[in-house]
């Protein structure tokens, strides 16, 4: 028997003797939304709600006063541990480690099923649900199911709200959330700030770090056509293959045309060309584009840089 993962009452998900879960649903703690994959660590988990180590400013608690004096830094400000590459601060020696892994690409947590690889072993863990097919976060909403607490906030915003608190000093334009306005930032001042481990190449994105492991470096795991087994670098490119040449689907309608595209980026990009505004400028001469793989070009070129002119191209 499945219990759902929303439950209030902790003793209702079904473990055995040793605490190890017997049911595909995770274990939620009904005071912080927390969950786990064992009934032993929910229960340790459980602790913290009881402890007499308590932030006088958030009310948060804690079980030990290591943990509480690192959680007030984060009320204060304190940040000792600065990043060497982009000089981003954290609280924790441990959080910088794991920022790091960013730049060097480094993913040391290793899927048994599929071999895929994770830089922190909570995305391993959220990674695991796609083979069980666990989606422990609903969407209030829509009731759409989603396998990371990450993945259900990022669907609120995009599906559900037209908010777009974030905007661009260079250009002033307005984005959903700060990673969207980060990456978009890098297309104005040229940042690269994933460096590739085995040799001194640097890229603005991490997608194109991943590419450049699997074409130069032959590390990674590409992603196999089932039917005509062409090989591509991200599942993206996969999905709009299988769907461009094998099925023909277009779903997405121009409104202004009648041109129908495959993916939503696809028709994003298109809608460009009935618009005068060009969103992408470049930090170096000020000249705008309207496509951001235009102004990445331009801005190579403008300082000098030779293009890495394969970095988007698949096997």
């Amino acid at each position: 028997m499945n219990i759902e993962a929303d439950s209030n009452d902790i003793s209702e998900h079904p473990h055995d003797d040793n605490g190890r879960q017997t049911g595909k649903k995770s274990y939620l703690c009904y005071q912080c939304e927390k969950c786990y994959s064992a009934y032993s660590t929910l229960c340790s988990h459980m602790n913290v709600h009881d402890s007499k180590y308590k932030c006088t400013e958030c009310g948060k608690c804690f079980s030990c006063t290591r943990d509480l004096t690192v959680h007030r830094q984060s009320h204060s400000g304190e940040k000792p541990f600065e990043c060497t590459v982009c000089s981003k601060r954290f609280t924790q020696s441990s959080n910088l480690v794991i920022h790091h892994r960013i730049h060097s690409g480094e993913k040391p947590h290793k899927c048994q099923l599929c071999d895929k690889t994770f830089s922190v072993s909570t995305s391993l863990i959220a990674h695991m649900r796609v083979h069980t097919g666990d989606k422990p976060y609903k969407c209030s909403l829509c009731d759409q199911g989603f396998s990371q607490s990450s993945n259900l906030q990022t669907h609120k915003r995009h599906a559900h709200s037209n908010r777009r608190p974030y905007d661009c000093r260079y250009c002033g334009r307005l984005f959903k959330s700060s990673r969207d306005l980060k990456q978009h930032i890098r297309t104005h001042t040229g940042a690269k700030p994933y460096s590739c481990r085995h040799c001194s190449e640097r890229f603005t994105f991490d997608s194109q770090l991943k590419t450049h492991l699997l074409k130069s470096h032959n590390e990674g795991v590409w992603f196999t056509c089932h039917i005509c087994e062409k090989k591509f670098t991200l599942s993206g490119n996969l999905k709009a293959h299988i769907l461009r040449p094998h099925e023909g689907v277009k779903p997405y309608v121009c409104g202004e045309c009648p041109k129908c595209f495959c993916t939503a980026d696809e028709l994003k990009s298109h809608k460009l060309s009935h618009s005068d505004v060009k969103h992408f400028c470049c930090g170096k001469c000020g000249k705008f584009f309207k496509h951001k793989g235009n102004v990445v070009v331009h801005f190579n070129r403008c300082s000098g840089v030779v293009p890495f002119s394969d970095i988007f191209c698949d096997k």
